[in-house]
């Protein structure tokens, strides 16, 4: 069994192999915290086949979909960060899932909400490297998953 990782993944960190798995990670959460769309774009697999399930978006298929959550995140009112921990990684052929936690803070206005997110996430490699093509976010606290929909929402 694998043991879970401790250490968080911000996007902050520096890694040294850009074509491996923990790099992919690695721009993810470098592109989600720096509101970064042009490389959030490149993080994702422009495909139709490709899809994104959350608490606040549902299910959304193909890159313009999940292209335009992101994009509401990043160019709306709130703040959100988040980092990756207590994950595994495994790793099949051109295929490779991270499972784990995330937590962050998401800010608008006056209110701010602690946030505590299961997370899973699939990437498969293509020529341009690793490429998202699934995540799948769920908050398992029903008040606050109530509390954060609110909070979206502007309620």
């Amino acid at each position: 069994m694998l043991q879970p990782i401790q250490t968080p993944i911000t996007g902050g960190e520096s890694v040294a192999q850009t074509d491996t798995p923990l790099a992919a990670l690695v721009q993810f959460y470098r592109a989600f915290n720096a509101r970064d769309l042009a490389e959030m774009a490149q993080n994702w697999e422009n495909s139709a086949d490709i899809a994104m399930d959350n608490p606040l978006g549902g299910i959304k298929r193909g890159w313009p979909e999940i292209k335009a959550v992101y994009d509401r995140i990043f160019n709306g009112p709130a703040t959100v960060y988040v980092e990756f921990f207590d994950y595994t990684l495994h790793v099949h052929g051109d295929i490779f899932y991270a499972v784990g936690r995330e937590r962050g803070r998401f800010v608008k206005d006056d209110q701010a909400l602690e946030l505590a997110i299961r997370t899973s996430r699939i990437f498969r490699k293509t020529d341009q490297g690793w490429r998202q093509v699934h995540h799948h976010g769920s908050i398992e606290d029903p008040v606050l998953l109530e509390r954060y929909q609110k909070a979206v929402a502007g309620k």
